[in-house]
């Protein structure tokens, strides 16, 4: 059926815990999300079958919206009147998703490049093993064999160059004869992502032990990176093998109108086609009960001293954090952060031991949802460090390319000591996008708004916005069938703006002058000063514009050099304009920490009085 066919679309997310379905129809005004179930997952025992949950989460869909979809266990297609659906697609990461290892003969080149297309394709990487990573080779013989991944991506060289390492990881592997997590009929999948003069070693290494599939090299060169062909042969492995094993996925397969996508990489997708449509800089984060995943999408202009055949171009990435998570990994936060640091953002005293024992009773019960006020200000203090520390280990793998300023000889590329700045700068972020539960089911929007900006720390202009139901999976596997619906949901129901933050992006002394501000809205303007320290909100509506004129104090940057006034215009949102002195990198201070908790968050109001 054609994309322009399609009136009524059933999505659905099977995740780890639950699974969620949306319905997407066409009106006279677009595409539009018009209704959501959702059941609990049952890729586990008792069930073992994912499509019961599928199949109960439509059941709900129906209950609300009125319309016929399924009879007995058969989905209704196509659509007639009241009754049936179009097209019925999906996203999983039931079972744990995808779980992979990688490997590279440089840990700061290959290896890292290799770890981008992984996580890039949906992946939790497990491990990334390198030849100069310093572990014994019965070391990492032993670790392959007993992480059982779902699948290797190895790669390594430049084309044409030296061979004997990336053979060296392939002999690793076929010594290790590792067998995979699901399912025990089948050799483990290997992609070869690596020099291309290297294949028919690497094939006679590996023999019998893996099913091995060879792909173009993801650094063909060092001044450039290659991932899209891996990446597209570990999503259809993925379909084939992984989503194969479990059980009940080959019901579900014959059921979509569209291949399954990982949940994350479906995720990412939605990112990537909103920042390219609009030609902005992007960062989106999904928090959830055991892992943390942040996507970035910027226009990076080429490095320096690099020839004029070099352009800026558009790089996507994505990080998960596997141990930083709201539930089952709630501890793994605590461990992480360390007790002051999620201590700093509550705005009441507080026994420390009775601070454990609460994370502890979280993380044994996580279907549980705070109750009491006092519960909602702990979670979110703890949310605040693992969106912080999610960020950081995001910044840390989105980096420029190791090696491609100037030559470098072999005894260099092994040389751990060099390092390459994040390619994502802050100050030209333009648009912040929150998801998870904690973000989305926030009692009240400024909450959302207020952990973002504590945990992030946007500077300049930042739009702020979050996923209203958790649906940008949904819409990033729609995106493959019907990119113009997908982006007409994802722009009218599946965002919430919240507003826009003007954040000074240097330190601030707290007491001192931060800027002053002048906004016209609609020919009425309004003025104020934010002082250092301090966050100021200012009412401006989800469909109202602002001309804002910014004059901060000797030496305070707000995006454009310190002192520099900057004009713009600034978009509002249902929280409004948020004018944050507070300075970066954001401190709070120990002295009086819960006034300063208290103020701020009295500034958003964001908790009762």
């Amino acid at each position: 059926m054609k994309p322009d066919e399609l009136n009524v679309i059933v999505a659905t997310d099977c995740g780890s815990t639950t699974t969620k379905a949306i319905l997407i129809e066409r009106t006279p005004d677009g595409y539009r999300q018009t209704f959501r179930g959702e059941a609990p997952t049952t890729v586990e025992a008792p069930f073992e079958d994912v499509t019961r949950g599928v199949l109960n989460s439509m059941v709900e869909l129906e209950e609300l919206s009125g319309r016929r979809i399924l009879d007995g266990e058969k989905i209704i297609t196509p659509a007639r009147g009241n009754e049936g659906v179009d097209i019925y697609i999906s996203t999983s990461s039931a079972g744990g998703g995808l779980q992979m290892m990688v490997a590279g003969v440089v840990k700061s080149m290959t290896a890292e490049s290799a770890e981008r297309a992984a996580l890039g394709a949906g992946a939790i990487v497990m491990d990334v093993m390198a030849s100069n990573d310093k572990r014994p080779p019965h070391e990492k013989i032993e670790r392959i064999r007993t992480l059982r991944p779902d699948m290797v991506l190895l790669s390594g060289g430049t084309d044409g160059g030296t061979v004997r390492h990336v053979v060296e990881l392939a002999e690793f592997l076929a010594a290790a004869n590792p067998q995979p997590r699901l399912g025990s009929s089948y050799k483990l999948p290997v992609v070869y992502a690596g020099n291309t003069d290297a294949r028919g070693e690497v094939q006679a290494a590996l023999g019998e032990k893996a099913e091995l599939h060879l792909t173009e090299n993801l650094r063909p060169v060092l001044e450039r990176e290659n991932l899209g062909p891996a990446r597209d042969e570990i999503h259809e492995l993925f379909l084939k093998h992984v989503m194969a094993q479990a059980p009940g996925y080959q019901k579900l397969m014959s059921w979509v109108g569209a291949p399954i996508m990982p949940t994350p990489a479906a995720g990412g997708n939605i990112i990537q086609q909103a920042a390219t449509a609009e030609k902005m800089n992007i960062v989106g984060v999904d928090i959830g009960g055991a892992t943390t995943d942040v996507f970035s999408d910027f226009n990076v202009p080429p490095p320096k001293g690099s020839g004029p055949e070099l352009a800026a171009q558009r790089v996507f990435n994505r990080s998960v954090s596997a141990n930083l998570g709201m539930s089952y990994s709630i501890s793994n936060v605590l461990a992480e952060a360390g007790l002051a640091s999620i201590l700093r953002w509550m705005p009441l005293d507080i026994d420390e031991g009775e601070l454990r024992d609460r994370i502890k009773n979280k993380m044994i019960r996580p279907t549980t949802v705070p109750c009491l006020l006092e519960d909602l200000k702990i979670e979110q203090a703890i949310a605040r460090e693992a969106l912080r520390l999610a960020f950081i280990q995001h910044k840390a793998l989105a980096v420029g390319l190791k090696g491609v300023q100037r030559g470098r000889t072999i005894s260099e590329s092994f040389d751990e000591s060099g390092s390459s700045d994040s390619i994502i700068n802050m100050k030209d972020l333009n648009l912040l996008i929150g998801s998870g539960g904690v973000l989305s089911h926030a009692p009240r929007r400024c909450q959302a708004m207020m952990m973002l900006i504590d945990a992030f720390g946007p500077e300049g202009l930042t739009r702020i916005a979050v996923d209203s139901i958790f649906m940008m999976p949904h819409l990033g596997v729609l995106a493959q069938v019907h990119e113009k619906a997908a982006t007409e949901v994802f722009d009218h129901d599946c965002l919430i703006h919240l507003g826009t933050c003007i954040a000074a992006a240097s330190k601030v002394k707290p007491g001192g002058r931060g800027f002053d501000y002048r906004m016209t809205v609609a020919g009425q303007t309004r003025q104020g000063s934010v002082g250092g320290g301090e966050i100021v909100i200012e009412p401006l509506g989800p469909d109202e514009v602002a001309e804002v004129v910014i004059e901060p104090g000797r030496g305070v940057d707000v995006g454009a050099g310190g002192g520099r006034t900057i004009e713009a215009k600034v978009h509002g949102g249902i929280v409004g304009l948020a004018l944050d002195g507070r300075g970066r990198p954001l401190e709070v201070p120990k002295a009086n920490r819960r006034e300063t908790i208290a103020r701020w968050a009295k500034a958003f109001d964001a908790y009762p009085m």
